[in-house]
């Protein structure tokens, strides 16, 4: 059986990429980095692997394919989007959410979309 091995992200500057989402999930490089690729995985433990390659492709604006991150509850969901935005990341005005969405949209220091997940929202 096939199992997901890494999602990959395209990026405009691997190191600026790399240095976001090893702070923002305590990631590190399996390998030594390259200027246009990098593989993340987690300094503890096992997960899903994160991999940024080298790209030009202008970022969507509603991709079609993005990380959902989860946090405890709502809680933990404000204080993570605030350390995210700490880290470089800034929040998206996301016109498709229901006034009571569980997440909140953010983009990565690369304009990449991402939802940080409110796990106990009901």
């Amino acid at each position: 059986m096939l199992r997901v091995g890494s999602v990959v992200l395209g990026v405009f500057d691997v190191p600026r990429a790399a240095a976001f989402w090893t702070a923002a999930l305590g990631y590190v490089p399996r390998e030594e980095m390259a200027d246009d690729w990098v593989v993340l995985v987690p300094a503890e433990g096992t997960g899903v692997q994160l991999s940024l390659g080298l790209s030009e492709t202008p970022v969507q604006e509603h991709p079609r394919v993005h990380l959902d991150l989860y946090a405890g509850d709502a809680r933990d969901q404000a204080a993570e989007v605030e350390r995210l935005v700490a880290l470089g990341a800034r929040r998206v005005d996301w016109d498709l959410a229901p006034d009571d969405a569980d997440f909140i949209v953010l983009a990565d220091t690369e304009g990449d979309r991402f939802c940080v997940i409110d796990t106990g929202h009901h």
